[in-house]
């Protein structure tokens, strides 16, 4: 049981830790840096699915472009199990390469 305990308030302060040294995005240092955003918007019955990327150098940003993927609120399918999902309301998901 001490053992538990042990092991426990040791996760506890590790986690602790690692809180106290995260940053905001906001503040982070963009001398070298790629940021990435992720937007949705619903107009009318279409979804924007909108991605914008900005790159600094050396503290300059020297790349900047924004691209927009449009799909239909309610796409076609044949498999219409739950009719109340829009693709507005999906999950995203990054892959970093």
């Amino acid at each position: 049981m001490k053992y538990l305990l042990a092991i426990l308030g040791f996760v506890t302060i590790a986690s602790c830790q690692n809180r106290q040294g995260e940053q905001a995005l906001t503040k982070l240092d963009k001398k070298l840096a790629r940021e990435v955003t992720l937007k949705t918007v619903t107009q009318g019955d279409s979804v924007l699915h909108i991605t914008t990327q900005h790159i600094w150098y050396q503290g300059e940003q020297i790349a900047s472009e924004s691209d927009t993927i449009k799909t239909a609120v309610q796409p076609n399918t044949w498999d219409r199990a739950d009719s109340s999902a829009t693709l507005s309301q999906v999950p995203i998901y990054v892959t970093i390469q």
